[in-house]
């Protein structure tokens, strides 16, 4: 058996106000471990566990800020003796100080460094502190023309694989009579169809089984339901993405989300996942009668 590939190790680093923080975020979207805040001198550390309890495969990231201070020697010195035995990527962010005052000033919090100085005096500091390892990353990030989104999409670019930035959609059937999933982002009435539940011999199955399925499918608009909805579902779906959004939850109602509501979210689900999408379900009150 081969072994598995070790995973990558992000190293975020870099000016206070240039992103660090929505960086971590966007990587721990991606599937990344990650650690805010982290001594250098703890990178080995946090490795080590990680092997341990997810494996090696386990993508990390880290981010070290001017904190750290001295440690900062450490963190090169572990990068170039390759002490995690995994493929490192030191990633420093970075904008003009125009942009750094002012992204600090909206934040309305001080700088570590300023003291009891200004912020610009705390800023150049900073630059001090991180001259040798901002020249050392591998990858220099110059933030200041970036809105939030245009940095996550960035990270997005760097470090996403297909796998992490496919759209996953959850497709989760529901009871109206025990209310509406509040995580839905898109819900759809069932409730138009005739309720199998009025059929004795279909009474006691639920909408997995295959009489009732075909039962629903086969009434006057069920049909022509799925051919509209789907292509809405779609469009939706590359909207999200295009925004940066990678999880999407469709939630499809019954009046007891035991039979119509089950049907048609199996069904939904498939020609999702036929479409090429990474699709679940998921069936709230089934079995809850």
């Amino acid at each position: 058996m081969n072994e598995p590939t070790p995973g990558e190790l992000v190293i975020v680093t870099g000016m206070t106000g240039a992103g660090r923080s929505t960086a971590a975020k966007e990587l721990e979207d991606l599937g990344y471990f990650v650690v805010d805040n982290l001594p250098p001198t703890l990178v080995r550390d946090v490795v080590r566990l990680v092997d341990d309890s997810r494996g090696v495969d386990q993508p990390i990231a880290v981010v070290v800020d001017v904190r750290s201070g001295s440690f900062f020697d450490s963190l090169q010195a572990n990068r170039h003796q390759q002490v995690t035995g995994r493929p490192t990527t030191l990633l420093f962010l970075d904008a003009t100080n125009d942009v750094l005052v002012r992204r600090q000033e909206a934040a309305r919090r001080p700088h570590p460094l300023q003291g009891g100085g200004r912020l610009l005096h705390g800023l150049q500091r900073e630059r001090d502190v991180m001259a040798d390892i901002r020249g050392d990353a591998d990858i220099q990030l110059d933030t200041s023309n970036f809105n939030v989104h245009q940095l996550q999409d960035r990270i997005t670019e760097l470090f996403g694989t297909e796998a992490t930035t496919r759209l996953k959609l959850t497709v989760i059937s529901f009871g109206f009579k025990y209310g509406i999933p509040v995580d839905a982002d898109w819900v759809a009435d069932m409730r138009f169809l005739p309720n199998p539940h009025w059929i004795p011999e279909l009474r006691p199955q639920n909408g997995r089984d295959p009489e009732v399925s075909a039962y629903v499918l086969s009434q006057p608009g069920a049909a022509e339901f799925l051919d509209q909805y789907l292509p809405v579902l779609g469009t939706v779906a590359a909207g999200y993405l295009r925004e940066g959004k990678r999880f999407m939850q469709v939630a499809v109602g019954c009046t007891g989300g035991k039979h119509r509501s089950v049907a048609m979210t199996e069904e939904i689900a498939a020609r999702i996942r036929k479409a090429g999408y990474d699709v679940s379900t998921a069936h709230r009150d089934l079995g809850r009668e």
